[in-house]
């Protein structure tokens, strides 16, 4: 089943009578359960994608569907409940609130949900558990080294159990054994809980733990390849 559909989808911005396109007649669909790498050099369109698929923006023409509804048919308070409780974001600058414990930055997402007050803290807990973090549950965020704040954002994500995962180049701002942290984490969202990824990247060994990966150059896709073995797919970046 598709959690995702995309047919024509373009954006154009508009600045002082000047038009701009960002996307232009983009199609795909997106599986329950996939991991999607979408990969492009800047300007490509790849950022904007995401910010459509996650509801942070509004596409000018086309169509998209998210889990078997045409989005222009969510009411605005269906899209905020969609996006708090259906995707997690994980971005490339943490968005963690500095002088705020590892515990209270994973719960804030719990602020806005329907969730008992009084199970907060278990479900926090067992996120921050997810990613190996347990033993800085007391530590505030400016205390964590880089990979360590992904890592809470990437707990935070999960907190609300989405079914997408959205990833904004969750390594760009990570030294190279701290990403490959961060990506098996991912990874693991994908093979072992059966989330939905949606993975920004312009890295190719990054985008090789996944299962797919669309290239797009000018706010069009260039390609559209799956990938038999993640393992393979590795490999041959990194010659």
């Amino acid at each position: 089943m598709s959690v995702i559909e995309v047919k024509n989808l373009e954006k154009i911005y508009e600045n002082d009578g000047v038009k701009t396109p960002a996307l232009q007649g983009v199609s795909f669909s997106v599986e329950s359960g996939e991991f999607v790498a979408i990969m492009g050099p800047s300007g490509s369109g790849k950022s904007t994608l995401l910010h459509l698929l996650g509801f942070l923006d509004e596409h000018t023409t086309g169509e998209y569907w998210f889990d078997g509804k045409k989005v222009s048919d969510y009411s605005k308070e269906e899209v905020a409940i969609v996006r708090n409780k259906k995707m997690g974001f994980i971005f490339q600058s943490f968005n963690l609130l500095p002088k705020t414990t590892v515990l209270e930055n994973v719960k804030l997402p719990l602020l806005y949900s329907d969730m008992p007050e009084a199970k907060w803290n278990e479900v926090a807990l067992r996120a921050i558990e997810s990613v190996g973090l347990s033993n800085r549950i007391s530590h505030e965020s400016s205390q964590l080294s880089g990979g360590e704040k992904q890592r809470v954002a990437i707990a935070r994500a999960l907190v609300n159990d989405p079914q997408v995962i959205f990833a904004d180049e969750p390594t760009g701002n990570l030294d190279s054994k701290s990403g490959q942290i961060v990506m098996e984490i991912i990874q693991k969202l994908s093979e072992e809980q059966g989330r939905t990824v949606i993975l920004i990247t312009h890295e190719t060994y990054t985008a090789g733990h996944a299962e797919r990966i669309i290239t797009m150059r000018d706010g069009k896709i260039e390609s559209d390849k799956k990938i038999e073995s993640r393992n393979r797919a590795r490999d041959h970046f990194e010659k």
